[in-house]
């Protein structure tokens, strides 16, 4: 497995355990969607979901905030000598996926009403 993608799941795993020790935001659920680095290891793009999805900009101004104490944490954790610098964004699919499964139930509730009728 080349070089990026291992350090792309090694970062994964500990932003999400990080995120859930240091991230505090009560009744907010955040999850790393993914991480991927650039070639050149300098910069890592990590996307999240947040739920409830308004809370989206509170949870990346606090992850922000927070990526130093992070990366600190996951250095020491994973004995790497540095960690590239993370880039936090907001990750809209699980948002979209509420929505389509919203639209679903809609048409699933039409149908039966639809029939029904006959």
């Amino acid at each position: 497995m080349p070089k990026v993608e291992q350090l792309n799941e090694l970062l994964h795993r500990e932003l999400a355990a990080a995120i859930n020790r240091e991230l505090e935001l009560p009744e907010v659920f955040v999850t790393v969607s993914y991480v991927s680095c650039t070639p050149d290891l300098q910069h890592a793009k990590v996307a999240v979901s947040v739920l409830p999805d308004k809370m989206a900009g509170t949870a990346l101004k606090k992850l922000k905030a927070s990526s130093g104490k992070i990366a600190s944490g996951i250095i020491k954790k994973t004995r790497l000598r540095k960690i590239p610098r993370l880039l936090w964004e907001f990750d809209p699919t699980e948002k979209k996926a509420a929505d389509l499964e919203e639209v679903f139930l809609k048409i699933d509730q039409d149908e039966d009403d639809n029939i029904s009728a006959f």
